[in-house]
């Protein structure tokens, strides 16, 4: 040891990427060697894995990909079966959620919860593990139809959330800024204010609001593996990949084979869904926008939902006939009663006018219908209201819920009625929405009136009784977000999420 206490001996160096000299595309990096016993040089690893050293496996892989985005990886699959990693996978799954096709609770497995991961990593390690079918149920839309959901398995959720974690690490250096969907450190408000933001202070005069046809059921499953090999190289992740696509539904009793389209509901589909758009839409919308596009373009993408803004008319007409073609060539295809071209932006409501065509559209976006509006200064701003759809189905909810609940004690609905209200108000509760947040605390008021006085013809509770319960228990509304400006001022400070 010197001076310093630091040690005199040499550092051995990592172990160079297998290929890494002359060839075109080196293999993916491995870990370095540590020294034999007796050597002074300290071990840079513990003898078992913390997840401390799971999130430094996955910072080295991070960085591997960052740094060459046409590095293929080669070596990924004992990461996915190491049992710490599968332990954190279980522990972020919810624990009161629907079994698969087997049965299998959260509680249950985890009665014998090291036993059971000890025995799927050696399952996993020896290719042993075996893909179940996915549980299909639906549930209503707003429009009156039904959307399909997938219910998958404990097991297979476990090691979807592994595989998700360690792909993610490799694939969000990759994804666009304009990307927001199930992604992490960013969320539906972030896509939100971006493109708030992106209306307000870029040339936007004309509004694409793109709805793709089924989605989620209409994914090719050969184009998603084409995807996945373009970065992953390991046999083993791509076959797993390969095995929860083709695991099949279970509807009505009836295994049901699956052609394409990967269900909603499963740990991995929002990541494959991503990598998807990744290499059909964004990396095509930002070559079209820098290349062939003469005035400012924006793109604001989460998951399926996608907003388009263009300063010129025609430029847009010629991107919309463009992506019809380009989804054309991938199995999907825009809805056309749910795609719109609009005018909005900062001169729609006075081009209107002035051509007697009345207030500009209006679009909707993450259960907020947007509108061309004014501030106090009379300066431009995007208002948010929330979709009245939206807010009649919530009541809707509530109306069956307090039935059910009819005759429970006053505290347990009014602590139940709370939680509601509070959930409402931190999605929607946005600058400028105020409005509809007291028009929900109002008609909930009204919903539990009418509640209580159904409980018994002898007592019929007053409304100035239950006015004191209101004050009591429901939360007044409280804007919960800050502008779109401030947001993205303090995120941009660092990274920006919008590059």
């Amino acid at each position: 040891m010197n001076k310093r206490g630091k040690s005199d001996s040499p550092i051995v160096p990592e172990k160079l990427p297998n290929k890494g000299c002359g060839a075109p595309q080196p293999a993916e990096g491995v870990e370095g060697r540590g020294l034999a016993k007796g050597n002074s040089v300290r071990q840079t690893r513990s003898r078992t894995q913390s997840r401390k050293d799971l999130q430094h496996e996955l910072g080295r892989i991070r960085q591997a990909a960052r740094k060459d985005n046409k590095l293929r990886f080669t070596a990924l699959w004992h990461h996915v079966y190491n049992e710490e990693r599968l332990r954190k996978a279980y522990f972020s799954l919810k624990r009161k959620a629907a079994p698969g096709v087997d049965g299998e609770t959260w509680q249950h497995y985890g009665q014998n919860l090291e036993g059971n991961l000890l025995d799927l990593s050696k399952r996993l390690r020896r290719g042993a593990y075996r893909a179940k079918p996915v549980k299909r149920t639906y549930i209503p839309k707003e429009d009156g139809r039904q959307r399909p959901i997938g219910v998958t398995t404990l097991e297979d959720k476990i090691v979807q959330r592994a595989v998700t974690e360690v792909l993610g690490a490799i694939y969000e250096p990759d994804f666009k800024g304009f990307s927001y969907g199930f992604r992490p450190g960013r969320s539906a408000h972030d896509a939100l204010d971006a493109l708030a933001v992106g209306i307000r202070w870029k040339k936007v005069n004309w509004v694409l609001d793109a709805d793709i046809r089924g989605f989620f059921d209409a994914i090719d499953h050969e184009w998603v593996v084409k995807f996945v090999e373009h970065r992953i190289a390991d046999r083993r992740v791509v076959r797993h990949i390969r095995k929860w696509l083709k695991a099949g539904v279970m509807e009505e009793g009836k295994q049901l084979p699956t052609d394409e389209g990967t269900p909603q509901g499963g740990s991995i589909s929002p990541l494959l869904a991503n990598i998807y758009l990744h290499y059909v839409l964004d990396l095509w919308v930002d070559q079209w926008r820098r290349k062939r596009a003469e005035g400012d373009v924006i793109i604001v993408r989460y998951a399926d939902d996608v907003v388009f803004g263009f300063q010129y008319h025609w430029e847009a007409e010629q991107f919309l006939a463009d992506l019809h073609e380009r989804l054309r060539k991938f199995n999907l295809e825009l809805h056309e009663d749910k795609t719109r071209l609009i005018e909005f932006g900062r001169f729609a409501a006075e081009n209107r006018k002035r051509r007697g065509e009345g207030k500009p559209e209006s679009f909707n976006f993450l259960g907020f219908r947007h509108i061309c509006g004014r501030d106090r200064n009379g300066r431009f701003v995007v208002l948010r209201h929330t979709i009245r759809e939206r807010l009649r189905a919530k009541l809707r909810v509530i109306r069956q819920e307090l039935k059910q609940r009819l005759h429970m004690p006053i505290p347990v609905i009014a602590r139940w009625l709370r939680s509601v209200l509070q959930g409402h108000y931190n999605y929607y509760g946005v600058p400028r929405n105020g409005r509809a947040l007291n028009v929900v605390r109002y008609y909930v008021g009204r919903l539990w009136f009418k509640c209580l006085h159904r409980r018994s013809q002898r007592t019929r509770i007053n409304w100035e009784r239950l006015s004191r319960f209101i004050k009591r228990w429901l939360p007044y509304p409280k804007i919960r977000h800050p502008y779109p400006e401030q947001r993205l001022r303090v995120f941009t400070q660092g990274r920006s999420p919008v590059r």
